[in-house]
């Protein structure tokens, strides 16, 4: 019988202040240490380009942040592509922004499509996230989650064009064409 280690975010912090992942992209994911996929140019040119956007279009209303760990309570610590969070400044030289300081979230998906729609977003409805977005590269689709309950997202929306309001941001209209590059 094989048994696996969890590792609980005090062990994962202490092999990343020890430098065990120096050269190395991994996250937490349910006291899991995962290999992050390697970014491909699409995937690269896709995330800056929409952090580019989306600082403009927030201004001083929300930070995002690009490819830096959250930390939630399931024992994970993913590093989302981009982190719309609280622009609360030095308090992120203390923690990484937590779920209750998390707007919504973004990942740009082309090889790490089934593990994003599936392990990320149950990792973060379980923590509480209300939105998580997935652009699908294969397709050039936005997939919107929202509203999670009893670990899942209620609400699943595929999207090819027009423009989407975050729900922390109703005033707010985000062009579907500006985020898939159209």
């Amino acid at each position: 019988m094989v048994t696996q280690i969890k590792w609980t975010l005090d062990d994962y912090h202490r092999m990343v202040d020890a430098g065990l992942f120096i050269d190395r992209r991994v996250e937490l994911l349910h006291g899991e240490i995962v290999e992050m996929a390697l970014e491909g140019t699409p995937h690269s040119y896709y995330s800056d380009e929409s952090a580019h956007y989306l600082r403009n279009l927030l201004g001083d209303r929300a930070r995002v942040r690009e490819a830096k760990p959250i930390t939630l309570p399931n024992q994970s610590e993913p590093e989302p592509d981009l982190s719309i969070v609280e622009p609360l400044g030095a308090i992120y030289l203390e923690h990484h922004p937590y779920p209750e300081n998390i707007f919504w979230l973004i990942e740009f998906s082309n090889s790490s499509l089934t593990k994003d729609l599936e392990d990320k977003a149950k990792i973060y409805a379980e923590a509480g996230i209300q939105e998580y977005w997935v652009v699908n590269l294969r397709k050039m689709q936005l997939i919107v989650f929202r509203f999670p309950e009893d670990g899942i997202y209620a609400s699943k929306q595929t999207l090819t064009s027009g423009w989407i309001s975050p729900l922390a941001f109703q005033d707010l209209e985000v062009s579907l064409d500006r985020l898939l590059g159209k």
